[in-house]
């Protein structure tokens, strides 16, 4: 009898998941994985399968990822001292090379590797391959309004869509590191949650998903049960004026709104450590994560 009612109670949540299989077949998710859930490979290959399983049931998802702990692993190898400025990474030739061997050629191809031994099919879209994200060099203002160099770091300024939706059509899940390349052909360091949300304005993605080692955002970080699960652009903006959003979490939320303020439909930011919760936040009543709309 136990072994019935266990049936009965995964046929419930078959039937639950139908509803939302059903509305976003044939729509774009974006899903951008990076933080300390790439260094854990029981994460990583959960993450993998909710995202083969969507792409069986007719979603169309893309994998965008970052990998900033094992670039500074490598560049520690390497005797190179990491440089951050304003939060992000120094980026000279030597250290372009370690990020574009890091990402393009270990992080992707191990991702598109995994993907397939699961039985999905993947493919690796980058400079190695087929570029997607072009960009060009960012500069950020200083204090007394001044420009300041962070080397041979970028910003995505267009997305080679057709590549990407040519990519789906196939049955494969595009998998893209966070470089692009400028007009000369010059390897770009971008930060992965702006990649992922330039990927998503582009497609007028369905949802702009933000998978870390973060459950999403909390009133205060240090009670767990003020955990915000759903919350409109407004809200954020309010949240970030009053400090209650800011040092890691702000590239995500800032690529956020400017996906929403594209045509982007949700963004969710969910723990990518939670087995399956990709499928929890997507596919039943009740996410797990915090869900922002406009």
């Amino acid at each position: 009898m136990a072994a019935v009612d266990e049936a009965i109670r995964k046929a419930k949540i078959l039937v639950e998941a139908l509803g939302w299989i059903r509305q976003f077949r044939d729509r774009y998710v974006v899903i951008k994985l990076g933080g300390s859930a790439l260094d854990d490979p029981d994460s990583v290959r959960n993450c993998l399968s909710d995202v083969i399983f969507m792409e069986a049931v007719g979603m169309r998802p893309i994998l965008v990822h970052g990998g900033g702990k094992a670039i500074s692993r490598a560049m520690e190898s390497a005797g190179i001292q990491p440089r951050f400025v304003h939060g992000r990474r120094y980026t000279d030739d030597e250290t372009l090379e370690i990020v574009g061997r890091v990402l393009a050629e270990e992080i992707c191809e191990s991702l598109v590797d995994e993907i397939r031994r699961q039985g999905g099919q993947a493919v690796g879209l980058n400079f190695r391959s087929q570029n997607v994200l072009e960009g060009e060099r960012l500069t950020l203002a200083g204090d007394a309004g001044e420009q300041i160099d962070l080397g041979r770091v970028g910003e995505v300024v267009n997305v080679r869509r057709e590549i990407l939706e040519a990519t789906c059509r196939s049955g494969s899940i595009p998998v893209l590191p966070s470089i692009a390349l400028d007009s000369d052909g010059g390897k770009l360091n971008v930060n992965a949650d702006t990649a992922a949300a330039a990927v998503a304005r582009a497609l007028r993605a369905e949802k702009l998903m933000f998978l870390s080692d973060v459950p999403g955002i909390f009133r205060d970080r240090t009670d767990p049960s003020t955990l915000i699960s759903h919350l409109q652009s407004d809200r954020v903006r309010a949240l970030i004026e009053d400090g209650t959003i800011d040092t890691g979490m702000l590239p995500k939320v800032d690529a956020a709104l400017d996906a929403l303020d594209a045509g982007v439909r949700k963004i969710h930011i969910v723990d990518a450590r939670v087995p399956h919760s990709i499928l929890l936040e997507i596919y039943s009543d009740k996410g797990i994560g915090t869900e922002i709309v406009r």
